[in-house]
């Protein structure tokens, strides 16, 4: 949200992997979240450690959601929320930890519609919803609560209490970090003698557009033994990955320059995408772009450290490879223009703004386009000549009533 990134990433979990086709992205996703967890320990999901950050009544849910300009109008419920550090995995499969904020209407019936809400890229580990006071992330959070519906709201991994660096672009930081944050929610609410319906309903905004729908197309494959999709809303997604890097590559879209060094410096570490920073990166920037981008400094840190476009932090043979896909590119790119390519069986409304210069429309007709092909008819909303944060300060409250409606609806039909 504010002070977020735009893009959503996946990449094979280990350094030059093979080329993977655009046909193959769906099996991988499913192995990210099955086949390589079942060489993790037992426990995946379990709760490691919660600690209560927010007890609010009604009034005070609307006044946090007027200071972060989300309408309060939806509010009815007073909500707990809970920092949850739980058990994931790592790219490799290896056991680690990752944390998520939880959040809980303070009444209502102890049987709650789920809300799985999956954040825009974050460049410093504070600013997520489980660390900040005022994270516009925590704020939508409470919104869907207050609601009555309990809320995850993963970190992803490497951010916020989470270890180590974020391996931004990996299938384990988009999937199966999400879907273990939903075990955990559940677990913890079983704590409070509350239980979860199965039926997920999920939205993410920016980053969490892509991710919402890898998540929903995991599930409905079968990841979680439990949970399954129960709706589908991304906002200001960049569902076209490759359009995407050529436009910032070419300064057409707003924080261009921001964009394309995090992705470079991520899946430099990631796989290799040049021998040394010089071949990317003008100097002074060649020498400090990795330590920028460690999760440690801030965005706002960040931007005033770099220049203002693409073209002076980039050499020209690195944007040339990024307008015109070199292969290593190519390799990555091609399965993240496809999150929407299969078959949701739930109601899927994508939402964007005509104003967004960060992402702009054709993304979401990329999108719709995907969905259409598969004999799916999204709904699609403009959200109107305003940008990319306001875009999803407009979108929540919509959502929230929608996700609402629904969830009425599948409290009359059986599971």
């Amino acid at each position: 949200m504010d002070h977020t990134l735009s893009i959503m990433v996946i990449v094979c979990s280990s350094r030059r992997k093979p080329v993977l086709s655009t046909a193959s992205l769906a099996a991988v996703v499913l192995a990210a979240v099955t086949a390589c967890g079942s060489e993790a320990p037992e426990g995946r999901g379990t709760v490691v450690s919660a600690d209560q950050v927010a007890d609010l009544g009604p009034a005070e849910v609307a006044a946090v959601l007027r200071a972060a300009k989300f309408d309060p109008a939806l509010v009815r419920n007073g909500v707990t929320a809970y920092r949850v550090v739980y058990r994931t995995v790592g790219t490799g499969g290896e056991p680690t930890t990752a944390s998520q904020l939880v959040a809980l209407p303070k009444t209502g019936p102890s049987d709650l519609p789920v809300v799985s809400w999956l954040h825009g890229t974050t460049v410093y580990r504070g600013d997520v919803a489980s660390m900040k006071d005022t994270s516009s992330d925590r704020a939508v959070a409470l919104l869907f609560a207050s609601t009555g519906k309990a809320v995850s709201a993963p970190d992803y991994l490497g951010l916020g209490e989470g270890p180590g660096a974020h391996p931004y672009g990996h299938p384990e930081a988009t999937v199966s970090a999400p879907i273990d944050a939903l075990r955990s929610a559940r677990e913890l609410a079983g704590r409070h003698g509350r239980t979860l319906d199965e039926r997920v309903l999920i939205s993410g905004f920016s980053q969490g557009g892509p991710a919402a729908m890898l998540v929903g197309r995991a599930l409905a494959d079968g990841a979680d033994g439990y949970f399954k999709p129960g709706a589908l809303a991304p906002v200001g997604g960049p569902f076209n990955l490759t359009r995407f890097v050529a436009d910032a590559a070419d300064d057409r879209i707003a924080n261009a320059q921001l964009y394309l060094a995090y992705l470079a410096t991520a899946w430099d570490r990631m796989f290799g995408l040049y021998d040394v920073p010089q071949q990317a990166f003008h100097e002074p920037y060649a020498s400090r772009l990795d330590t920028l981008f460690d999760g440690n400094h801030q965005t706002q840190e960040i931007a005033s450290t770099l220049p203002k476009t693409s073209k002076e932090l980039f050499t020209n043979d690195f944007l040339d490879s990024a307008r015109q896909p070199s292969p290593v590119w190519q390799q990555h790119l091609a399965p993240l223009d496809t999150t929407c390519d299969w078959r949701p069986e739930v109601p899927v409304h994508l939402y964007q703004a005509t104003g967004d210069r960060d992402v702009l429309f054709d993304n979401v007709r990329h999108c719709e386009s995907q969905l259409t092909a598969r004999g799916v008819r999204p709904e699609v909303s403009d959200l109107g000549e305003v940008d990319h944060n306001t875009s999803v300060r407009r979108a929540v409250p919509l959502i929230a009533e929608e996700f609402s409606h629904i969830a009425n609806q599948l409290q009359r039909q059986p599971a």
